[in-house]
């Protein structure tokens, strides 16, 4: 029973995350675009604030960018930086717009580690905006790589209202 307890005890120990790993975490980046929390607020959606400023997460299946198959580029919603082309967007099946490849540069990667355990967290390389995370279970004909994002980070530019700018 002793090895027992002391077994539970050394597994809570070593699985505690103490607030010296969380500040570690949390280190601010700069962007090329910052605003304070209150220019953010008044230029975002309530649900927009909550995914791109607060790390959220919109419900599955609730966004109409997961079944969008048209062609163009998904942008920041936040500061209108091409991410991800159409033509690398995939049906994962997980209810969020999936893409095997970002465009490169224009997307930031962290750690972390909100659910218990680490995940590759992806924010917006402009302004820092949290789209989502990415997971090694995508396409293996392509990259697989499978970029989870939340539909309400992205705002869709077809390819023909590229033409007509």
């Amino acid at each position: 029973m002793k090895k027992i307890t002391l077994l539970l005890v050394l597994s809570l120990f070593m699985s505690c995350n103490s607030s010296a790993q969380k500040k570690e975490n949390e280190q601010k980046e700069d962007f090329p675009v910052t605003k304070t929390d209150a220019e953010w607020k008044a230029e975002l959606s309530e649900m927009e604030y909550y995914v791109l400023r607060e790390a959220g997460t919109e419900r599955a299946f609730s966004s109409a960018l997961n079944k969008n198959y048209e062609k163009g580029v998904y942008h920041c919603a936040a500061c209108d930086t091409p991410l991800f082309k159409s033509e690398h967007k995939f049906d994962s099946g997980s209810g969020w717009p999936s893409f095997d490849k970002e465009i490169e540069g224009n997307v930031a990667f962290s750690t972390d580690y909100e659910i218990g355990y680490a995940r590759t967290e992806e924010h917006c390389a402009t302004c820092g905006g949290h789209l989502g995370h990415v997971f090694n279970d995508g396409p293996k004909a392509t990259t697989g790589k499978r970029h989870c994002i939340n539909g309400v980070a992205l705002k869709f530019v077809s390819e023909d209202n590229k033409k007509d700018e």
